[in-house]
């Protein structure tokens, strides 16, 4: 029902402010990284007190969505996502990235030797007292070595932590069959953070509470996740303000 009402909220005809008074998008060619990937990144800019999401928007958002369909010579590409910060308003919980978003983008070449044509399409939410659908259609040629990029070095060192770099040592993921669909349920000990976000197979992102009766720190959640399929869970813990990555661990239906 919450995520219902965002919708609607997101395509209120009676909104005057247009995308292009809030939004503005760039891609960043980036360098070519010891590894021989491309290193690029998508640059959003917000006017101030707006905001977008992140892969999980919590209670309210609207996930990104991207299409990487138009680019040339690209085998895959990894988004590198910056730690988001948590907003609280009425109650309700998103997350996301206020004023400005720079998300480094891995590009992996199909064939080194040539140029890439980075070419990417991207839906995405935007609030502030409103909120507003925006959809970037952005490109960019990716030529080596390229030339470092400062602020996309800084923003690679802002990802979530690691399960061991947060010091996790103890982790289970598992799924259960219930009435219709799996149950996907993830337990950790000795960490002081309160997990809240989880995702599962195919980029799916699930929220989820910690449970504060548990023995141990528990989450868990009732997923349709396809039987047979083997579902990774990874756990997003929460200290101020920020998301650091606490668990991750693998189970089979």
């Amino acid at each position: 029902m919450i995520r219902a009402a965002a919708l609607l909220l997101l395509t209120s005809p009676a909104l005057a402010t247009t995308q292009d008074d809030v939004l503005q998008g760039t891609l960043r060619p980036g360098w070519q990284t010891e590894t021989g990937a491309h290193m690029a990144a998508l640059d959003l800019a917000l006017a101030p007190g707006w905001k977008t999401y992140w892969r999980s928007p919590g209670d309210t958002g609207i996930p990104p969505r991207f299409d990487w369909s138009g680019s040339q010579n690209v085998k895959s590409v990894r988004l590198h996502w910056p730690a988001p910060t948590v907003f609280e308003s009425n109650g309700l919980q998103t997350i996301g990235y206020h004023d400005r978003l720079l998300l480094p983008i891995e590009v992996t070449a199909v064939d080194p030797a040539l140029p890439i044509k980075l070419a990417i399409s991207v839906d995405l939410g935007v609030c502030d007292e409103i909120c507003l659908p925006a959809s970037l259609a952005l490109g960019v040629d990716l030529l080596a070595p390229g030339t470092p990029d400062q602020e996309i070095s800084q923003a690679l060192t802002q990802q979530a932590a690691t399960a061991a770099e947060a010091g996790v040592t103890q982790v289970s993921c598992a799924v259960d069959p219930i009435a219709d669909g799996l149950r996907l349920t993830a337990r950790l000990r000795e960490i002081n953070y309160d997990p809240v976000v989880a995702e599962s197979i195919e980029a799916e992102l699930l929220e989820l509470r910690a449970d504060p009766k548990a023995p141990v720190r528990a989450i868990a959640l009732e997923s349709r996740v396809e039987a047979g399929k083997g579902p990774t869970c990874t756990a997003i813990a929460s200290t101020g303000g920020h998301f650091h990555s606490a668990i991750s661990a693998s189970a089979r239906a």
